[in-house]
């Protein structure tokens, strides 16, 4: 449906807003493939989010890690934000990093490390005319080393804002285990 030569989904849903000539006003959501449990009402509440923040580029979802393995998984995607409930960074390492000597490899870790990052949730809001833009950007490097299209906009320097899920986010497909789990969910 769209070309296989997009680097990112992003870049592939922007796309999309050409191809269906949406206004640069017109918000999109992107609920990536990786999380099809995701509950309805925080789709809404990413969409809402950006509408009340026109400086921002993009709204974006996170929930609380809830232990040590989850903080310490690459599959898990950290975001820090900043006191206003702006994206400082995303990684798929432990951030931030304890110079205190933790090396986020069980239970020695910091609460206050576990705490300050979130779990990024696949789910996005944007602009159509910030996808406009966003495309003519080249790749960002820390964007090619994270394999995070988000950092992208950072190092534009976009605002992101994350909001909290209202509900809980189910779990996600990033593992062959992951995708059995969401098979017997969803009876498939």
């Amino acid at each position: 449906m769209t070309k296989a030569t997009h680097p990112s989904g992003t870049d592939r849903l922007a796309e999309v807003v050409e191809l269906r000539g949406w206004a640069d006003d017109t918000v999109v959501i992107n609920l990536q493939g990786d999380e099809p449990l995701m509950p309805e009402s925080n789709i809404h509440q990413v969409a809402t989010e950006l509408s009340n923040h026109p400086s921002a580029s993009i709204a974006t979802l996170a929930e609380p890690i809830n232990s040590t393995a989850q903080f310490a998984d690459p599959s898990v995607v950290k975001v820090i934000v900043d006191a206003r409930g702006n994206a400082l960074y995303f990684s798929r390492a432990p951030i931030p990093f304890s110079r205190e000597g933790s090396r986020h490899t069980g239970p020695h870790d910091s609460p206050d490390d576990i705490a300050a990052a979130q779990r990024h949730a696949g789910l996005y809001a944007y602009r159509a005319g910030f996808l406009r833009q966003f495309v003519t950007w080249e790749q960002a490097p820390i964007e090619r080393r994270e394999s995070l299209e988000q950092l992208r906009a950072l190092y534009q320097g976009c605002q992101i804002r994350v909001v909290t899920a209202a509900e809980s986010v189910p779990p996600g497909v990033d593992t062959e285990a992951d995708l059995a789990v969401v098979r017997r969910i969803l009876d498939v």
